[in-house]
């Protein structure tokens, strides 16, 4: 029998890449009023799911029924005709046009003679906007925009269309808990208006701590759809990977401080994104830095590779001067910089993964005459395949074709491979599932064992708070406080990222 609260049903949805079943006959069956968890490993099958109901993968097999009544989507279009929103994992926005643009893309105010009412297009804008209290300009260049800000934008884009069904992939990995909290409150209003929301994350607590119901995937095949309130964290963790994991940010290592910081930071300035910054991290150690979207944290990240120059201040690497106004020259200095956007920043996507490994350091794989040897690419990068647990038959294969998560694996190791003396991870789990977090993680322990001082910039709380021997806290381009690890807190660090008293020391 029919449910009649069914909105959104998948009916043994398939799809196929090459060799590669992505889904297998899946089954999904969204209701109004609820919010619909769907959770697996990298690779599961999720986000290609989220494609086909989203009308822009067409499925091998299987169908779609929409409120009692089987849909082709044939684009992205005929989904949004037919109520169907998605924000995507990888951001769909034109970087070229302006928010309120993007926005309202397909959608714009027209007059008589079909030309855009300019000033309705800005106050709609900014009443979208105003629903998840972003501060953004509608006329601001979406390109010039930080990675969190244009996940917000993508989000508000949805939202504003009013859909009946809005599929969210990933849609808070860049953002902090602040923005996460506003977002959920939108969910949920969504939600008492009877909206179908499909929700995507590899963040399980927030998983439990918004849905309904959970539905799980692994291998491309539905492996079990259960109420929230019935699982446990564990339930879902085994449910995704097959078997049990322990304690997923390692043990921290016993890090005694040299007279001399392997990193030392001071007075390091940039006009309009951080001034003044003191910051040291030794070697062995990992040092977290947290706060809020704007706090400066990437621009801090990316001036100490030389991406974005700082103006004014001093670097120093185990005490020798350094001032790196290009990448280039950071990696000469021992400086690598894992992007937080692996896609813009990070990765060559139609280039090999063998290719992408070896990007950093092609100057270790060239003979005297500068020729490529060939040979010696190909055996490292299946080693370093095969040490980083990269998902991939062939190393020649192009590096889009793999999931986020063996794409942020790609990156990471192509970094660790130039065996830095300082790392700056930025949002280095960004998208990734828990059993490849655990992997990530590893990786960065051993780094940091073998006397790399390790940056860690990220979003995620409980990230900080697992992996830092120490945490500093940016507020509005400067640092706002530092905690021991044992000092730190949850609140304290939210308190210090937004001008609260919360303890630790400036």
């Amino acid at each position: 029998m029919n449910d009649p609260r069914t909105v959104l049903q998948g009916v043994g949805l398939s799809k196929r890449f090459g060799v590669v079943q992505a889904l297998d006959a899946v089954d999904l069956t969204v209701h109004a009023g609820e919010i619909h968890a769907l959770v697996g490993e990298n690779g599961a099958g999720k986000s290609t799911l989220i494609n086909i109901l989203a009308g822009v993968l067409r499925p091998d097999g299987g169908r779609i029924v929409l409120s009692g009544r089987e849909v082709r989507l044939r684009t992205a279009y005929e989904a949004a005709q037919a109520g169907i929103a998605a924000v995507f994992q990888e951001l769909s926005l034109v970087g070229t046009l302006s928010v309120a643009e993007n926005v309202l893309a397909n959608r714009q105010p027209v007059n008589r003679l079909n030309l855009i009412r300019t000033a309705e297009l800005r106050r709609r804008t900014r009443q979208a906007l105003q629903v998840l209290d972003v501060d953004l300009d509608p006329d601001a260049l979406v390109e010039r925009l930080s990675i969190a800000e244009r996940q917000l934008v993508e989000i508000v884009k949805a939202v504003s269309a009013s859909p009946r069904v809005l599929l969210l992939d990933e849609p808070t990995s860049s953002l902090t808990r602040r923005e996460t909290e506003a977002l959920f409150g939108l969910i949920r209003r969504l939600r008492a208006q009877g909206a179908a929301i499909v929700y995507i994350s590899h963040h399980l607590p927030e998983v439990l701590e918004l849905a309904d119901r959970v539905t799980v995937l692994r291998d491309g095949r539905h492996v079990a759809t259960r109420p929230a309130g019935d699982i446990t964290e564990n339930d879902l963790i085994r449910l995704m990977v097959g078997r049990e994991l322990r304690d997923i940010y390692g043990q921290r290592g016993m890090t005694e401080r040299g007279t001399v910081p392997r990193l030392c930071v001071r007075n390091l300035s940039r006009p309009g994104a951080f001034e003044a910054v003191d910051l040291e991290v030794s070697a062995g150690e990992i040092v977290g830095l947290a706060g809020l979207v704007g706090a400066g944290r990437s621009e801090l990240g990316r001036a100490l590779f030389g991406a974005e120059p700082a103006s004014s201040g001093r670097i120093e690497v185990d005490g020798q001067h350094v001032w790196p106004r290009t990448p280039t020259a950071a990696m000469r200095a021992g400086i690598a910089y894992v992007s937080e956007d692996r896609k813009e920043q990070g990765l060559y996507l139609r280039h090999a993964v063998r290719d992408n490994l070896v990007a950093p350091r092609l100057e270790r794989f060239s003979n005297r005459w500068g020729w490529l040897r060939d040979g010696a690419i190909d055996a490292y990068a299946r080693r370093a395949r095969d040490r980083f647990g990269v998902v991939t038959p062939d190393v020649h294969q192009p590096v889009e074709r793999l999931s986020g998560g063996n794409q942020q694996k790609v990156l990471l190791a192509g970094w660790i491979g130039i065996e830095p003396r300082v790392l700056i991870a930025d949002e280095p789990t960004r998208g990734v599932d828990v059993g490849a977090r655990t992997e990530i993680y590893g990786h960065l322990r051993d780094l940091a064992a073998n006397g790399a001082a390790v940056l860690l910039i990220s979003s995620d709380l409980q990230e900080i708070l697992g992996m830092s021997d120490r945490i500093v806290v940016m507020r509005t381009g400067r640092i706002a406080a530092r905690f021991d690890r044992d000092q730190a807190t949850e609140q304290a660090i939210i308190a210090a990222a937004l001008g609260a008293d919360g303890g630790g020391t400036s």
